[in-house]
């Protein structure tokens, strides 16, 4: 509708949504608006009734429970636009909370698994040695791939085994084992500077056309070591992520430093990590227990 370019421009410049918020909130809206036509409900005059309606609908074809409870949160943001801008008198999503199942832990690889697929890189060449930087930096640091393809030269401090994380406007430090160092210190120091291709480049991480490593080419580079390694499991760079949080969970480290080193603005967020490491001692007795 005519209104969509402007929702946009007030999620980026009113709100300060983030790319990724932005593009799945006018996904959501469209879909939403799709279902109105069809229901012929004039989206001004929507009431909550019609959200409840449509949160079945999405939940019958088979739609997340992650997925509906961002669409809801998407409706309101919406309906917040209308209301500001004269269009609405109400917000229907208002106070509507989609039913919630219980949370699914994340998947984490073992300390064994970690170690195999980290060894999956050819370091003779430079893509390998590119690639084992890039594991082994993310497994260190338990950072984003947005963070980790945004980095630049200048965030690093091999020195002090530190690098200067980037999210939005918050910036935080998270220390790297030496492993990490050591891979990446060999990558900066001898395989960068044959691929960039322009001097003034900032990537910390660039592709073997020496431009700024994309998300689609990390997802691949670790889709391929995994499949190199046959490790079962399915591992994205998220899975990484989780694997650091809970093993640092699991040898002593306190859910408030964990929470800073992953950049959580809630500790809610890093008390998932809890629930897996009590799951898998859980499963633990009761694969060991005689009168489990």
């Amino acid at each position: 509708m005519e209104y969509e370019k402007r929702y946009e421009q007030w999620l980026r410049e009113d709100r300060q949504a983030s790319d990724n918020t932005v593009s799945s909130y006018l996904r959501d809206i469209r879909q939403f608006l799709s279902w109105l036509d069809r229901e012929g409900i004039v989206p001004e005059e929507a009431e909550q009734e019609d959200v409840v309606r449509y949160s079945t609908h999405l939940g019958s074809c088979g739609k997340s429970e992650a997925t509906i409870v961002r669409s809801a949160a998407s409706l309101k943001s919406f309906y917040q636009f209308l209301m500001e801008q004269g269009m609405t008198d109400h917000n229907p999503a208002r106070g509507f909370r989609p039913a919630r199942t219980q949370r699914r832990l994340p998947q984490i690889l073992t300390g064994r698994e970690v170690e195999f697929f980290l060894d999956q890189p050819d370091t003779a060449d430079m893509k390998g040695c590119r690639d084992k930087a890039m594991l082994e930096v993310l497994y260190a640091t338990g950072i984003r791939v947005s963070e980790l393809i945004g980095l630049d030269l200048s965030d690093v401090n091999l020195a002090a085994g530190f690098l200067r994380c980037s999210s939005r406007e918050k910036k935080r430090m998270v220390p790297i084992y030496p492993a990490a160092v050591r891979a990446l210190e060999v990558y900066m120091r001898r395989v960068r500077p044959q691929l960039i291709m322009a001097p003034e480049e900032e990537a910390l991480f660039v592709n073997m056309n020496g431009e700024r490593m994309s998300r689609q080419g990390f997802w691949k580079i670790v889709k391929h070591y995994q499949e190199k390694a046959g490790i079962e499991k399915d591992i994205t760079p998220h899975t990484l992520r989780h694997s650091f949080a809970a093993h640092l969970l699991e040898n002593g480290a306190d859910l408030k430093s964990i929470q800073e080193m992953l950049g959580h603005a809630d500790i809610s967020s890093t008390q998932i990590y809890a629930q897996v490491i009590n799951q898998k001692l859980k499963d633990v007795y009761n694969k060991a227990h005689p009168r489990a």
